[in-house]
């Protein structure tokens, strides 16, 4: 692993290239915070796919193209005399410093949950002036993330399930409350639907579970039979688009099996 001498001088480096990007190249000169923010949250998701994969060499890859952002950004804070790098460097690690009173103050935090609810309150008292603890979800997030964040939230002030068998049951109440409004052909379907939706987000919390994460895995691991489904039948010169769901069970079945035997070998 690198020295800490060489870690400053790789971030040197980049700091160094930004500015040349960004006083030389075309593109990099006319980036602005709006224009290059979809395309952060693009990097993001590639991110997360090479996290899902535990591909390492791409992980690394990835991270760097995050950290070209934050340099960017940090690039263009300067140029509008808001902020530079030792700016934006400087405030997290102050933040870091003042949200682990357990280590940099004589505050006990022996477990991770404890850590998690002094973090919500510490935060909590920063935003003074607002209003609710649930004040600084940001609006923009996917539903499934800000669901586990709301639940984090109010974790930290003490508003939650005492175990996971309260959460189960809690899920279990709200499936049969979506099975009776689906019956009825309620209006009320859609409403109980994120209920059940909700309930098993907080479910997976006490898990320990994230659901964006599981939900992905499942995402992939359908695909991949799916796939693999298509292609028995298209050896058997099957036509797949005229098959009933008896014949295509058989090639699910037949797929699902081929790669649980790759597994095992």
């Amino acid at each position: 692993m690198n020295s800490l001498e060489q870690k400053k001088d790789a971030f040197a480096r980049i700091l160094k290239i930004m500015d040349e990007l960004r006083e030389q190249c075309p593109w990099d000169k006319k980036q602005t915070f709006d224009s290059l923010s979809y395309l952060t949250i693009e990097e993001t998701y590639e991110l997360t796919g090479a996290i899902l994969e535990k591909d390492m060499p791409e992980i690394k890859k990835e991270l760097g193209d995050l950290l070209l952002h934050i340099v960017f950004y940090a690039r263009i804070g300067s140029e509008t005399k808001d902020f530079d790098i030792a700016d934006v460097i400087h405030a997290v690690c102050d933040k870091l410093v003042e949200r682990h009173p357990h280590i940099y103050g004589d505050v006990i935090a022996e477990t991770e949950e404890q850590v998690k609810a002094n973090w919500e309150r510490i935060k909590l008292k920063e935003g003074s002036g607002k209003k609710s603890v649930l004040e600084g979800v940001p609006k923009g997030l996917p539903a499934m993330v800000k669901a586990q964040r709301i639940q984090e939230k109010v974790r930290g002030i003490g508003f939650d399930w005492d175990n996971q068998e309260q959460v189960f049951e809690k899920v279990r109440e709200e499936i049969e409350e979506l099975k009776t409004e689906v019956d009825a052909k309620s209006n009320r379907i859609e409403s109980e639907y994120g209920d059940v939706l909700f309930s098993l987000i907080n479910y997976g919390r006490f898990l320990g579970l994230n659901p964006e994460s599981a939900l992905e895995k499942t995402n992939q691991k359908f695909m991949k039979r799916f796939m693999l489904m298509e292609e028995l039948a298209a050896k058997d010169g099957a036509d797949f688009t005229k098959m009933n769901l008896e014949e295509m069970d058989i090639y699910w079945d037949a797929a699902k099996k081929i790669i649980a035997e790759n597994k095992k070998s």
